[in-house]
């Protein structure tokens, strides 16, 4: 390493006189940086336009509710392509009660009609439930890693840095601070572009890990109430009959 007291210290300049090694450990974070922010920019824009149609669908089944027009809501339904999670709970349950109610044996105890069409309608939104959380997840975990793995690929970058900036001086008579500081200056890039990844993964992953406990929280709520209306709707058909 040819060190000198005339330095250029500019970023570009310490990059381009950076190790191989280093230099791999910067190409890495930046790569790692520019993905996460595609999965914070892309995730964000999926939780903005899950929420919108979660308020719309809400609106439109408690409207429903009140006017006792489930059958109506689950053809409008039907014909929509970009649905909600909860929306697409709705279909999953109403189609499963419908069939169910369908195939249960008239013979059995009225008791025992409600609960295998409430337990089948159960299970059924409880599937949907937990595939449509799995695809809110998604990229999740990639944030989590860049956001804990980040710094210290970063600071094994400034460390081998460092050492490779001591060993250059192993040959020098006196070593002074001009001699040590690019050496130095390159290595610490590595650990600030570490940060650099780090910080908005881990701010975005905890903010959409909110977000999604909010509407899985939202997506049992519905569920238990949407299994209170069938129960009702059954006893009042049990009654009839």
């Amino acid at each position: 390493m040819n060190l000198t007291v005339d330095h250029d210290l500019s970023l570009i300049s310490l990059i381009l006189s950076a190790s191989w090694v280093v230099q791999g450990v910067m190409l890495l974070l930046v790569v790692a940086s520019i993905a996460s922010w595609w999965v914070i920019f892309s995730k964000y824009m999926i939780l903005r336009k899950e929420r919108r149609l979660t308020e719309r669908f809400e609106r439109e089944f408690y409207d429903a509710v009140e006017q006792d027009a489930h059958e109506a809501l689950y053809a409008k339904t039907q014909e929509r392509k970009n649905v909600a999670c909860i929306e697409e709970l709705f279909r999953r349950g109403h189609r499963a009660h419908l069939r169910l109610a369908e195939a249960v044996n008239p013979a059995v105890h009225e008791e025992v009609s409600v609960m295998q069409v409430l337990e089948g309608t159960r299970r059924a939104m409880q599937a949907a439930y937990q595939r449509e959380l799995d695809q809110l997840e998604a990229h999740l975990p990639f944030l989590a890693t860049v956001g804990s793995v980040s710094p210290y690929v970063g600071l094994f970058g400034t460390v081998w840095g460092i050492m490779n900036a001591f060993r250059g001086l192993a040959d020098v008579s006196q070593a002074t601070l001009a001699q040590v500081a690019p050496g130095i200056a390159e290595a610490l890039i590595a650990t600030a572009i570490g940060l650099f990844a780090a910080i908005p993964a881990v701010i975005a992953y905890n903010r959409f890990s909110h977000d999604i406990d909010r509407l899985a929280n939202s997506l049992q709520v519905f569920m238990e109430e949407y299994l209170i209306l069938v129960q009702r709707g059954r006893i009042r058909q049990t009654q009839k009959t």
